[in-house]
């Protein structure tokens, strides 16, 4: 994921068959998806939402908005025996994630898995989440007033020219309307510059993860399972940075007591248990440090494990 290597170029690197490694990667994004999907990407509540909607008027100047939605092409190799189905007006093959995007590029909700030639809009339509959206509307929390001012206005989900408009889906007007009127390009302008954590975060995701600069070599079901890994371990490198930057996410227990079971055992490699290792020196080792001069016997340790 984080170099994009072909299988056959990892087996030169682990020494381990291209086919073999296949099967480590499709059980290791699975289980990266089984856990890790509902921390990092859990199905949202209207606190979490009311949350977001104030750090979007916070960082980018726009009230009562709570995600930016936008679409993705993850490019990949023609499934076989798929013809047309993945082959997107971009004149390449590929799957489409399409994402909901908060105001520090984390990734709300996501619908992966749709055929390139398909749009936008019409994977919101039928994905579970835009049913959520346009047809169940105690999603959204309740209808809330602007900043400085008395208009109560319902949240919404902002995306470009692409989506339909709705009462909970907002939309740039269109360059004719924003020509004439002012205050209409105004309003573009600020939709606009809170759309943009979308690219922003589809950027990180593939600064990151370079496996998404190239055609990727896998089953399209294992494909959309490394989309949702990757997404996942974005939300996590994004956590992490907003604690850098002393906003906490995690909370950690003073209570809790470190193990010392575990140690770094440099001659092993790794971190093994110690409690399995029994280390000894040799009559070699020790005729062999004192030819090479040293006053201790500090190397040629050998580590073995009885339980082996």
């Amino acid at each position: 994921m984080a170099t994009g290597e072909s299988f056959r170029s990892l087996r030169f690197a682990f020494r381990i068959s291209h086919s073999y490694i296949s099967v480590i990667i499709r059980e290791t994004l699975s289980a990266i998806c089984k856990q890790l999907v509902p921390i990092f990407i859990p199905t949202p509540t209207k606190e979490a939402l009311t949350k977001k909607a104030e750090e979007f008027w916070e960082r980018w100047d726009f009230p009562n908005c709570i995600g930016a939605l936008d679409g993705k092409h993850v490019r990949i190799f023609a499934p076989a025996k798929s013809g047309s189905l993945y082959f997107n007006y971009k004149e390449y093959f590929s799957i489409i994630m399409l994402a909901l995007v908060d105001a520090n590029c984390k990734f709300i909700a996501l619908d992966v898995g749709s055929y390139g030639k398909e749009g936008d809009s019409s994977i919101f339509n039928k994905s579970a989440f835009g049913k959520k959206v346009m047809h169940f509307q105690n999603f959204f929390p309740a209808d809330q007033k602007l900043p400085k001012s008395n208009k109560v206005l319902p949240h919404v989900i902002i995306g470009d020219e692409a989506f339909r408009l709705d009462k909970h889906l907002m939309k740039p007007f269109t360059k004719l309307a924003a020509t004439a009127d002012k205050s209409k390009a105004i309003f573009n302008y600020r939709l606009s510059r809170a759309r943009r954590v979308s690219e922003n975060a589809f950027g990180l995701l593939s600064q990151v993860f370079r496996v998404f600069y190239t055609p990727i070599a896998v089953k399209p079901e294992v494909c959309d399972d490394l989309i949702l890994a990757a997404c996942c371990l974005h939300n996590l490198l994004r956590e992490a940075y907003l604690e850098r930057k002393g906003v906490p996410y995690y909370e950690y227990d003073s209570k809790e007591e470190n193990s010392n079971v575990f140690r770094n055992l440099t001659g092993a490699g790794g971190y093994q248990n110690v409690e399995g290792f029994h280390v000894f020196l040799t009559g070699r080792d020790c005729r062999m440090a004192k030819s090479a001069g040293f006053e201790s016997i500090r190397q040629s340790v050998h580590v073995s494990n009885p339980l082996l």
